[in-house]
């Protein structure tokens, strides 16, 4: 039984309260920020999401201000990742502010990845099907993510699609569950080699 229909209230009262529990930590964390590299706490970005609409995503500042300056861009060990950055990548921590999109429901908490614009219309010159992935809300976490830790698109692809196949309540459970435990962990950090996603 899929349950889909509850996937929309599922999404806005864990967003909710994931806001409203972890606050204290967005305190912390945007001190961290400040204390090493100033103002921005933030980043935000333009996504490509369902149907196409194009909405903002924001995450904690993981990079020097003005990173995008010396290149879009990133690779393994990039020196513009700053040490706060370093930590919030290994632990996703930088994707709490994500909470905020999914709360307002251009985000679901799993589904294929929002990708910026440009990325996402490459792809989809080199890979035959990729704009299926737009039939459904991006997400926060999801299959591809879980599985496909090296982001290739090919694969990115298969998984996304798998997961629109399967789509469940009880897959979306099993998936944020493995997001927390790759969270406590420290198995995010794979952000090697692609466009910079802050």
């Amino acid at each position: 039984m899929k349950l889909l229909f509850l996937k929309r209230p599922f999404d806005f009262l864990l967003s909710l309260a994931g806001i409203l529990i972890s606050l204290p930590l967005w305190l912390l964390i945007g001190i961290m920020i400040f204390i090493e590299d100033g103002f921005p706490i933030f980043y935000s970005q333009e996504r490509i999401g369902k149907n196409r609409k194009i909405f903002k995503v924001l995450k904690f500042r993981s990079m020097v201000k003005d990173a995008e300056k010396q290149g879009i861009w990133t690779n393994e060990n990039d020196p513009r990742v700053s040490k706060v950055g370093r930590f919030l990548r290994k632990t996703a921590m930088d994707e709490l502010p994500s909470l905020l999109t999914i709360l307002k429901g251009d985000m679901s908490f799993v589904g294929p990845k929002a990708l910026v614009v440009e990325e996402q219309c490459l792809l989809e010159k080199k890979i035959t099907g990729f704009e299926k992935r737009l039939e459904v809300k991006p997400r926060l976490t999801g299959l591809s993510q879980v599985l496909n830790p090296e982001d290739d698109p090919y694969r990115k692809l298969e998984y996304d699609l798998e997961y629109m196949r399967e789509m469940s309540f009880w897959l979306d459970i099993k998936l944020i569950l493995l997001s927390f435990y790759n969270t406590f962990m420290f198995r995010w950090d794979r952000r090697s080699g692609k466009k910079m996603q802050e």
